[in-house]
């Protein structure tokens, strides 16, 4: 008697730890170096004098907070090349999956380009230079701000649009996704207008939590439900015409 098959498991990383780890490692930094300076961190459309103040008296918060900003980079790229493997061993072949896989490993690059410029801010007195100060404070908004506010926005409605059609998640998932990518785009004009800059916390804080809940709702297995992949569809259809 024959044994049906059991189903094929995507090895890789948990994606749920990975988001997790992600969360713990940005928010705990945010969390410790804001402690330590006894005041959040210094927003780049505050008044000069502010910004320079801020790092010439809170150099080791600054220095914690880029530590913990460069290390949470590190499993946001490996979430992002995990997500898109298991994606593509699920049967997607949308151009949705290399939309995600750009979004996530851009948005990785770009907080690890936030946490070297935070870094340098807190090294070398940099606080009396204010020129040099603000030119790298604006650098470290812009990487560690919109543009990874942006590019976030892009990995998850990159992974939502094609698990949306293909069911592998819930539909309130994907669509708080592509909310998720929307606030990102919308991040950027933050770069024209500080009124904007709102949307950089609403796509970050949500982010989190949605990364966390697509990697624990994405099945490792094809579920039974799905529609079959693109090639299977074609291969059926030529069996048919024969």
């Amino acid at each position: 008697m024959n044994t049906p098959a059991s189903p094929a498991i995507h090895r890789g990383p948990s994606l749920s730890m990975l988001g997790a780890i992600y969360t713990v490692l940005f928010v705990g930094g945010l969390i410790i170096s804001t402690r330590m300076a006894g005041q959040t961190y210094v927003s780049p459309f505050t008044s000069e004098d502010a910004i320079l103040q801020f790092f010439r008296m809170h150099a080791d918060a600054v220095r914690v907070q880029a530590f913990f900003v460069f290390g949470s980079s590190i499993p946001l790229g490996i979430y992002a090349a995990t997500v898109v493997s298991r994606l593509a061993f699920l049967g997607v072949r949308a151009a949705g999956a290399t939309i995600a896989l750009f979004g996530g490993l851009g948005a990785s690059f770009v907080l690890a380009l936030s946490g070297m410029a935070q870094w340098a801010l807190s090294q070398h007195n940099i606080g009396a230079s204010a020129a040099v100060t603000l030119s790298w404070q604006d650098f470290a908004f812009m990487t560690g701000g919109p543009a990874y506010a942006s590019l976030l926005g892009l990995l998850t409605a990159g992974v939502s649009v094609p698990s949306l059609f293909s069911r592998l998640l819930p539909r309130w998932l994907c669509l708080c996704g592509l909310v998720i990518g929307v606030f990102g785009q919308l991040s950027l004009l933050s770069l024209l207008t500080p009124s904007a800059v709102y949307f950089v916390p609403l796509t970050r804080f949500p982010g989190f939590v949605w990364l966390i809940a697509a990697g624990l709702r994405l099945p490792r297995a094809m579920p039974t439900n799905a529609p079959p992949p693109d090639n299977m569809e074609r291969s059926t259809e030529g069996e048919s015409r024969t």
